[in-house]
């Protein structure tokens, strides 16, 4: 990579009337703003969902869109809204924060009723959708699974759900969601808008000559549809629960360190499977960016483990990560890809050097 500039911005912080940035026009007019001041590059920062807390580093999955994004004129255009279904409806407009709490109720019913008017005009034979179906199944069925069996438990994590639901088991989950198939519906579909309105910008953004640099949080949360339906990817114990968590550790700034909360990867199964489970994370998040940003780099080389549970993370203690082999691994299946890593933390001369092996 040739040095360049370019501009840090989330989606959220675009000027919009939703109460939160969209895909939608404001998005298009940054993108030229970046041409007209000769950028070459837009942060875009993590585009994933986001659970209790709203934080994208907290993801209910390491694959879905966060739907708050989706615009409601691009629907409206398309024909699924109409302008009054979303006009003087209270988004919390405040020009200076996002009201998440306001968001979660009052654009739901918009994006359920564009929705439904998706459905009931047979959209469902759209070759653009099919294809993103088929080419996302992997990942888009357990998602809408999980958050359909989420919002019919209270949102609850899974963890506290019935005891036939709490252990995946697709025949059970599959007959399930076909009794609440109208929530299932609403995930594929808003997965698919996402997807639509996005990669429209990427396209836009890409033949303005701009790159798109993303995000990819290092950990999922435990409240998530791998946890669920992969837990051999973590460190578990028998129930399923983390055996332990990620956090860092007491420093000049807090006695306590900090106890993110986040199930830590079983890397020797990772390994065992030649990581074929960040494989394929690193291969669609550049069907996403032109270069991805790897967050908390230095996790890779090692990193803070927390008993779960523990009232603070002073408890923890630094774990050996898979260092330069899965980077090897990235480069035996990728090839060359450009990446960036964060260089925040406790930097040591072992992830100096992982970080030169890569170059």
């Amino acid at each position: 990579m040739e040095r360049a500039s370019g501009v840090v911005l989330h989606i959220s912080s675009l000027p919009s009337q939703f109460g939160i940035g969209s895909f939608g026009a404001s998005a298009y007019e940054f993108v030229d703003f970046l041409v007209k001041t000769k950028q070459q590059y837009w942060q875009i920062l993590p585009l994933t969902t986001t659970s209790f807390g709203d934080s994208p580093y907290q993801s209910f999955s390491a694959f879905a869109g966060n739907t708050h994004f989706i615009d409601f004129d691009l629907l409206a255009k398309q024909g699924y809204l109409d302008k009054t279904d979303y006009q003087g409806v209270n988004f919390g407009n405040n020009p200076k924060k996002v009201a998440y709490n306001i968001l979660f109720k009052n654009r739901r019913p918009i994006l359920e009723k564009a929705v439904a008017n998706f459905v009931s005009t047979n959209a469902y034979s759209n070759p653009e959708f099919i294809q993103f179906y088929e080419e996302n199944s992997f990942w888009l069925i357990p998602f809408a699974q999980y958050m359909t069996v989420k919002e019919e438990n209270g949102q609850n994590p899974w963890y506290e759900w019935p005891t036939n639901l709490r252990n995946y088991d697709e025949a059970v989950v599959n007959q399930f969601c076909e009794a609440h198939i109208e929530r299932y519906d609403y995930h594929l579909v808003t997965q698919f808008w996402f997807n639509q309105q996005y990669k429209a910008l990427k396209e836009y953004a890409n033949d303005n000559h701009i790159e798109i640099i993303g995000d990819i949080p290092i950990y999922v949360a435990r409240d998530s549809v791998e946890m669920w339906t992969q837990p051999e990817l973590f460190l578990t114990d028998e129930k399923n629960n983390p055996s332990l968590v990620a956090g860092v550790p007491p420093d000049f700034y807090s006695a306590d360190g900090q106890y993110w909360g986040n199930p830590i990867y079983d890397w020797d199964y990772m390994e065992e499977t030649d990581y074929a489970w960040w494989i394929l994370r690193m291969k669609e998040s550049f069907k996403l960016y032109d270069v991805v940003r790897i967050d908390h780099f230095r996790g890779f080389e090692s990193y803070w483990a927390v008993p779960f549970g523990s009232p603070t993370a002073a408890s923890g203690s630094w774990q050996k990560g898979p260092g330069n082999k899965i980077f090897d691994q990235f480069k035996k299946e990728l090839g060359d890809i450009k990446v960036i890593a964060e260089d925040l933390g406790f930097m040591t001369q072992a992830v100096h050097d992982m970080r030169d092996h890569t170059e």
